[in-house]
Parts: C-alpha cells; sequence; structure tokens
C-alpha cells in the first residue's frame, strides 16, 4: 500500500453523497408536513430523511453484488457524515456528536430494518405501523397520514426497482413527488 492510497477516496463516496442529497431533497418535500402532519421538527425531517435512505439503501443492496453494496454503503457514510455536521452546527459539541451520531445510527438501522421487513414480508399493516411508531413519535398523526405516507413508501420503492445501477452510479436516482 503506497502513500497514494492513503489519499484516494472511496470509489464511489461522490456518487453516494449525490444519490443522499437525491434522498434528502425527497424528503424535504412540503406535502408530508403539510397534508399528513408530519412533525416539521428537528426529529420530523429525520425521520422522513431516513425513511428515504433506507428505501434507498434497500434498492441499491437489493441489485446483489458490486457496485449495489459500495453505493449502499456510500449513501450511509454520507448521510451519517451529513448528520455529523448538522450536530456540530446546531452547537453539540464534539465530545457529545459521536454519542448523538451512533444513538442516530442505531435508531436509522431498526427503523430501516423495519421498513425493508415490511415491504420484503408485504405487510402493509406491519409498514403502517412502523411509520406511525417513528414518523409520529407518540403524536396522533392526522386521519389517513399513515395510510398516504405507506402508498408513498410503495411510490418510492417501486421508482427506485425501476432505476437502472447505471444512473445509480453516476449518483442519480429521482423519487416520485408524495
Amino acid at each position: 500500500m503506497g502513500l497514494a492510497s492513503l489519499f484516494r477516496r472511496p470509489p464511489y463516496e461522490r456518487a453516494g453523497f449525490h444519490l443522499y442529497g437525491a434522498a434528502v431533497s425527497a424528503a424535504r418535500e412540503p406535502r408530508p408536513y403539510v397534508e399528513w402532519g408530519v412533525p416539521d421538527t428537528t426529529a420530523g425531517r429525520f425521520e422522513l430523511v431516513s425513511l428515504h435512505a433506507a428505501l434507498l439503501i434497500r434498492r441499491l443492496n437489493a441489485e446483489g453484488g458490486e457496485p449495489g453494496k459500495s453505493l449502499a454503503q456510500a449513501v450511509f457514510d454520507a448521510m451519517f457524515s451529513d448528520m455529523d455536521v448538522n450536530l456540530r452546527e446546531m452547537g453539540v459539541g464534539d465530545l457529545g456528536v459521536g454519542k448523538r451520531v451512533k444513538k442516530l445510527w442505531e435508531g436509522f438501522h431498526g427503523r430501516a430494518r423495519a421498513y425493508q421487513e415490511a415491504l420484503d414480508g408485504g405487510d402493509d399493516a406491519a409498514l403502517r405501523e412502523a411509520l406511525g411508531r417513528n414518523v409520529w413519535a407518540g403524536h396522533a398523526p392526522l386521519e389517513g397520514a399513515v395510510e398516504a405516507l405507506a402508498a408513498h413508501v410503495h411510490r418510492v420503492a417501486g421508482a427506485l426497482a425501476g432505476q437502472g445501477m447505471e444512473a445509480f452510479v453516476r449518483g442519480e436516482a429521482a423519487f416520485p413527488a408524495p
């Protein structure tokens, strides 16, 4: 291993940041906050970013092998790099950032697993339950909101499934509007 290899970026790092950016843009669409009552808070925004990133990572992992696995890891790395930066910008001290990022990381994995198992198993009730529990976090969702978000999850999963790896490798992902 030469000195140059220490300065080389992982092969899909840039694409991972672009794909994560697409997930964040999708999570910032106003409709879930305005019409479905998703809390427009740091926690509510984290939930929708996590949801969109989890769906993207699920799609990339479904490809199997390379480059899907590496792109999925690059999206995950971009997400938690962004979380680190955001926590620092919010004033969290250096000693607290690591602990908070770890907590967010653990929460993300639990959510991603719940969404994936529900989608892969065709269990709409489990998907709605996980969305209600995570996205509204103890707040009563508006009538029909959980169902509307679950339908959106299915649309996003279907749209991502229809996109080729060539676009993902270029850092391009198209998310349908809610």
